[in-house]
This record gives C-alpha cells, structure tokens and sequence, in this order.
C-alpha cells in the first residue's frame, strides 16, 4: 500500500469518515532513535565515491529495505483523472504522514509487489486506495524521490477511469488495518489555486502534486 501504516477514505463517500474520523485528529507523541534492528523498512548507509578531481569522499544516505529483488522501482503515483461533464478531476487524498507531523495532499501511490508491473502496482493501488477501477494507459520514465538524501524511485503511471462502470459509481475500497486516507478530486484548471488553499488550512502539499499543479500552471500561463 501506500505507506508503511495508513486508512482509507472519500471526501465524497466513503472509509472512516463514516465512523467521524479525520485524518487530523493523527498527531506525533514521541520520537526516539531507531536501531538497525528494529527497522523494517529503511536503513542508513554510507557511502563512499570519488569526486570528480579523484577525491575520496563519503555521503550518508536513506535506502529502502521493501524493494522486490525483481523490481528496479520501490512503487508507483497515479494521475487517475475522472471524466466528469464539469471538466476533468484529479483523484487526490490526504494523509496524516508521521516523519512530518502533518497532513499531506498526494495523489495515490504505493510500493510494488514482487512479479508485479508498475501498471498492475499503480490499478491495484487505486482499486485498494479509492475503489475506483481503471486502464493504466500511460507510463512515466524512472525518477527519484530525493537523489541527495535517498535511492527511492518510482514511475508515475496514468490510469483512465471509466464513470459508466459500476465498479465506479459504488466505490468499494479495499482498506487495511492501520489505514487512514480521505478521497477527494479537484478539478485540474483548480490544482495550483487549491495548493495554495491547502497549505494555509495547514496541509503538506506532496512534490508530486505540486509539479503537477506547476505544470497546469504553466501550460495555463504559456498557452502550451
């Protein structure tokens, strides 16, 4: 799934929002150090390389321990856009994220299966995510999360979704145990103003989101 602990829900519909939870009621009650034997899912390494000039130098950096010995990517983000009569939305969600203490806007995302393709990771994560059921129909080159800190990588992959499915008008998210995650769309002529919107009501906006917020913008701005 997404995280290493979350659940899921719909601003429109469904998860916990039936039970009167919010995603902001998550807080940080402690932080301690981690030993290498208590973690699971990432350690610190430290490297040593050769610069440029042939100096001998080292850098500390993050590294996951979850990547399928069969996979190059550590998972998937999806830009799932509804059809809607109004104009096209984007799926996005908030997430409480522990490392930051805070809400973040992300699209859905995940970590892939062993076997898995990033097209199969990024359907079954959206499916589990949201319940919405969609065709993975475009696939991004590889990129890095944060080269100067970590190795995580990931493709972004565009899932089409069909509205006259019935999968899609009773949306049946798969959640698991440990899971919170609020489902909402915005219209993609509203990203880059709704950033803006979500960052002084107290949210993280996710890079992923506000490149593509940035994007918009710019196709906006540059009549591309």
């Amino acid at each position: 799934m997404t995280s290493q602990n979350t659940t899921k829900q719909t601003n429109k519909s469904f998860s916990f929002n039936s039970l009167k939870m919010s995603v902001f009621n998550a807080k940080v009650t402690s932080t301690e150090p981690l030993s290498k034997e208590e973690a699971r899912w990432i350690k610190l390494s430290k490297i040593t390389y050769r610069d440029p000039t042939g100096t001998s130098r080292t850098w500390e950096s993050a590294e996951r321990l979850t990547r399928p010995k069969t996979a190059d990517i550590d998972g998937v983000g999806i830009v799932a856009i509804l059809p809607l009569p109004t104009g096209p939305e984007l799926i996005l969600q908030k997430q409480y994220r522990p490392p930051i203490n805070a809400v973040t806007i992300e699209v859905p995302a995940g970590l892939i299966d062993e076997g898995e393709t990033p097209e199969e990771c990024a359907i079954r994560e959206l499916r589990e995510e949201t319940g919405y059921v969609g065709v993975a129909t475009e696939t991004s080159p590889m990129m890095f999360n944060d080269p100067g800190f970590c190795n995580t990588n990931l493709k972004m992959v565009h899932v089409s979704v069909d509205m006259d499915l019935p999968e899609n008008k009773d949306l049946k998210p798969e959640l698991e145990e440990g899971e919170f995650i609020e489902v909402f769309t915005v219209k993609l002529t509203d990203l880059w103003g709704m950033c803006e919107t979500w960052e002084k009501e107290g949210c993280a906006i996710d890079a992923r989101v506000g490149t593509l917020a940035e994007g918009i913008l710019l196709a906006q701005r540059f009549k591309l």
